[in-house]
């Protein structure tokens, strides 16, 4: 139960949803989890919840917020164990309205900023023989219309894990991926900025769409994570696990 213990987990875009549901059962078995978020708040919230769990307010998207978040947890907890990109951003945009604003803000949160923060942690990451997960979306492998540009950029984590995977293992680092599809989180009116009856809809429509018959909760990656970061999972790297209901083969 305790099989985290003395490690460092960071989990970015954590105050809510997955990256909340993964800090709190990292830090019940016995990590020590810093969590990432834009706003204090939720993560003040989280940190009550559990004193293995600290934080540091940042953005993922700001290039300059890599560096000082993991400059931060070495300076707190002098290591870094586990790495969880799980900060993201989407739309659902028709071609005909895409931007280049838009497009520049979903690549900065889902492909940059995950690249920044897993450059700045490889010194630390290599000194234990960490794990690096990165949180992809059905979508990132599954055609779907007016998901072209969030698509593309988890599509393009996707192959970052892959090909991260290859080049630290000489290190000892393990990349791999987890596609998640459709979650009961925030994600549809906070990232994504549909009404209330947008969301209804899509709810609706995806859980018609899912073979098990209904969207996930957190809980249902936030188990497979500790999986992947794991010691059992020592010989796991560069793979992308599809956990979505078995919408992706749908």
């Amino acid at each position: 139960m305790h099989q985290f213990t003395e490690q460092v987990v960071l989990i970015t875009g954590a105050g809510a949803g997955i990256g909340q549901a993964a800090a709190l059962r990292f830090a019940a078995a016995g990590a020590r989890v810093v969590v990432t978020g834009r706003r204090d708040a939720p993560l003040r919230e989280l940190a009550a919840r559990d004193a293995r769990i600290d934080y540091v307010v940042a953005d993922a998207g700001e290039p300059e917020d890599a560096a000082r978040t993991i400059a931060t947890v070495i300076e707190r907890w002098e290591r870094l164990d586990v790495l969880v990109n799980n900060a993201g951003a989407g739309a659902i945009m028709p071609l005909a309205e895409a931007g280049a604003k838009q497009i520049r803000q979903i690549f900065d949160i889902n492909v940059v900023g995950p690249s920044l923060l897993a450059s700045a942690a490889l010194p630390h990451l290599r000194a234990t023989k960490g794990a690096i997960i990165n949180i992809s979306s059905t979508y990132g492998h599954k055609a779907g219309a007016m998901l072209s540009h969030y698509g593309a950029s988890k599509a393009a984590l996707e192959h970052m894990t892959r090909c991260w995977a290859l080049e630290l293992a000489v290190d000892g680092i393990r990349v791999n991926a987890v596609a998640a599809g459709p979650t009961e989180t925030d994600f549809l009116a906070e990232r994504m900025g549909l009404t209330p009856q947008q969301i209804a809809s899509v709810k609706e429509q995806e859980a018609a769409s899912i073979p098990l018959g209904r969207r996930g909760v957190p809980g249902d990656l936030a188990g497979i994570l500790l999986a992947l970061a794991s010691n059992d999972s020592g010989w796991i790297t560069g793979q992308v696990l599809a956990v979505d209901g078995g919408l992706s083969i749908a």
